[in-house]
């Protein structure tokens, strides 16, 4: 006996279908409220972070005047301050902060492509010796004058550009099949800058130049000007907004380089370009900080247990988290200690370190 199908069951099961969630539905929206989330918390972190110093200042003491000095005075809540106070915030505290999102940014994203570009789980920007290179253009117009009054700042980040192109020299160009390499050939690069940074500061060196130097190597926010955290932040943004749009790359070199090339992806291409973005970004960001290590290790890492692992939600997170990590690894530097003030980047060491441990030990696992 022939059995017919009845039509209506099977509507009605393609109704039910419709009206149930897709897998990705929830995923969505809690990278959704992620965003709000850490978004939220960015903007909470800057006015926060700059209520903290010797002086004590209310909230609305410094809404009003961050308010004022963007041209939207009649929406200020409180009275202008004294003009000391208002030097404070707008000169001093504010601009600090800024550039402490800034470097976060930077690193926590450069940290999230060399772990993809080098198949790396401990990868972090220094791996490609640009810190080292910052270091040795630093020292290099600090002590020896080269560069013709240029500052310390863009000798750091001239520095760190000539460390990268020793590097993409050594690698034939960014072609070098074998991830190892490419840490291998960093390290190289580092130790060599950092010898040449020893032997300058040996030579040239005295005891103030020598003192001052390293506790901008250890990673300080302490020079933050308005002109240079502007030209910073730029850099960085634009670093940062360039390296999203090969998301889909860097998702693809997660299956492997061969994979990705079958997938349609220009492996060598992408690759020395995320190199060069990664590298560009970076410097800015040691040319403005001094070294700073560990957020590009500890950050991606935090960001992939909380959200989706792809690139396209990756990035971004982990330069809002980047940014909220490093105001306030600076703001405790700064007063916790008071009257004397630590390099972010020490603090950073030791909150670093035992992550390093535990991230190397799961992946030997």
């Amino acid at each position: 006996m022939t059995m017919i199908k009845d039509p209506v069951p099977r509507r009605v099961s393609r109704t039910n279908a419709e009206q149930q969630p897709t897998p990705s539905q929830p995923k969505h929206a809690s990278t959704v409220a992620l965003f709000v989330l850490a978004t939220t918390g960015l903007l909470v972190s800057v006015i926060t972070a700059s209520l903290f110093g010797t002086a004590n200042i209310g909230p609305l003491d410094v809404i009003s005047t961050i308010l004022r000095h963007v041209g939207l005075s009649q929406i200020a809540p409180a009275e202008p301050l004294p003009r000391l106070l208002d030097a404070l915030i707008w000169e001093s505290r504010f601009p600090r902060v800024l550039l402490a999102a800034a470097v976060g940014m930077a690193l926590a994203v450069s940290g999230a492509v060399l772990q993809s570009v080098t198949r790396n789980p401990l990868a972090d920007p220094y791996l490609l010796g640009v810190s080292s290179g910052a270091s040795t253009g630093a020292v290099a117009v600090l002590l020896l004058g080269i560069g013709g009054g240029i500052s310390l700042s863009t000798g750091a980040f001239i520095g760190a550009l000539v460390s990268f192109g020793v590097l993409l020299i050594l690698l034939g160009g960014g072609r070098v099949s074998n991830p190892a390499r490419v840490v291998l050939t960093g390290v190289l690069v580092s130790q060599f800058f950092t010898a040449v940074t020893s032997v300058i500061l040996t030579v040239s060196g005295d005891a103030n130049s020598t003192r001052g130097f390293t506790y901008w190597l250890l990673g300080s926010l302490a020079g933050a000007r308005w002109q240079p955290v502007i030209l910073t932040t730029l850099l960085i943004l634009i670093g940062i907004i360039t390296i999203q749009f090969f998301a889909s790359s860097l998702d693809a070199f997660t299956f492997g380089w061969d994979s990705a090339a079958a997938l349609g992806v220009n492996v060598t291409a992408a690759r020395i370009w995320l190199m060069v973005l990664t590298a560009v970004t970076t410097a800015a960001a040691v040319a403005a900080s001094g070294a700073i290590g560990f957020i590009g290790l500890l950050v991606p890492h935090a960001v992939r247990i909380m959200a989706s692992p792809t690139h396209r939600t990756l990035l971004p997170l982990s330069a809002l988290t980047g940014a909220m990590f490093l105001i306030w690894v600076d703001t405790f530097a700064r007063t916790a200690f008071t009257p004397h003030e630590l390099p972010a980047g020490i603090i950073t060491a030791l909150l670093g370190a035992p992550a390093f441990a535990l991230v190397l030990r799961r992946a030997g696992s």
